[in-house]
């Protein structure tokens, strides 16, 4: 098998200018909302990618029968078409990092792609109430455009750069001319979030133009919520009965 293995399903009327990528990642932020896109845009599947770089196994379904871990390139045909790049997993090397994301730079470049938006969690160590959405770029003019859909940007976060394909889409992609803009829904970065992803999609939609319904998302949140304060009263419980033992 070659290092990495791109199987296009359909080859004709593919191009886009647009292309929203959301690999899994910190809360899998990014993974909820470009899954969420597809699910109500009902974008079609137009490649699949495998790759060495991947974990080494397979994912069953709820037969019991296997398929080759991958990523997948859907799209969305309206009048403004978009792609998006979702999938299984990220590259379990630093090489492959560099390797799939050229890649990923190279498919797009030969669909026309002329920005990318990469979505993605900016883990914070704690719950949020009111997630904020962090915004980076790969040229100084998309600032303006950004912060008018409501994302910010600060000088210290994220204090480590931006890690995988979400980062490595930007910076390799300003080599080769394609505008990059990076949002990142604030995250505790313990569970999955739909509550940070709500808060990114809403700014992803304000910047694109995207109309979607996000009421499943929004309900997913609130489920969250609850799992969560479940969680705070039994921690609190557990330090009520440790302060009583000491007692």
């Amino acid at each position: 098998m070659e290092p990495i293995r791109v199987n296009f399903l359909h080859t004709t009327d593919i191009e886009s200018t647009l292309l929203i990528e959301g690999l899994p990642g910190v809360g899998q932020v990014g993974k909820l909302v470009a899954e969420h896109l597809i699910h109500e845009l009902g974008a079609e599947k137009i490649a699949e990618i495998h790759s060495i770089y991947f974990p080494p196994q397979v994912l069953l379904d709820g037969e019991g029968v296997s398929r080759l871990v991958s990523n997948e390139l859907y799209r969305y045909g309206g009048d403004s078409p978009i792609l998006f790049l979702v999938g299984d997993y990220q590259s379990t090397s630093g090489e492959g990092h560099y390797l799939l994301a050229d890649e990923y730079l190279t498919i797009a470049e030969k669909l026309g792609v002329k920005r990318i938006y990469t979505l993605g969690g900016y883990g914070v160590g704690h719950l949020i109430d009111e997630p904020r959405v962090l915004g980076a770029i790969n040229t100084p003019g998309l600032k303006e455009e950004v912060e008018r859909a409501g994302a910010v940007f600060t000088r210290e976060e994220p204090g480590g750069g931006i890690v995988g394909a979400s980062g490595l889409l930007l910076g390799l992609g300003a080599f080769r001319g394609i505008e990059g803009i990076c949002l990142m829904g604030e995250t505790s970065g313990y569970l999955v979030d739909p509550k940070s992803a709500h808060s990114l999609i809403t700014v992803l939609c304000r910047m694109t133009g995207i109309d979607v319904d996000t009421t499943t998302l929004q309900e997913r949140a609130g489920e969250m919520e609850q799992l969560v304060e479940r969680l705070r009263q039994m921690e609190e419980r557990r330090n009520d009965e440790e302060l009583n033992y000491i007692g």
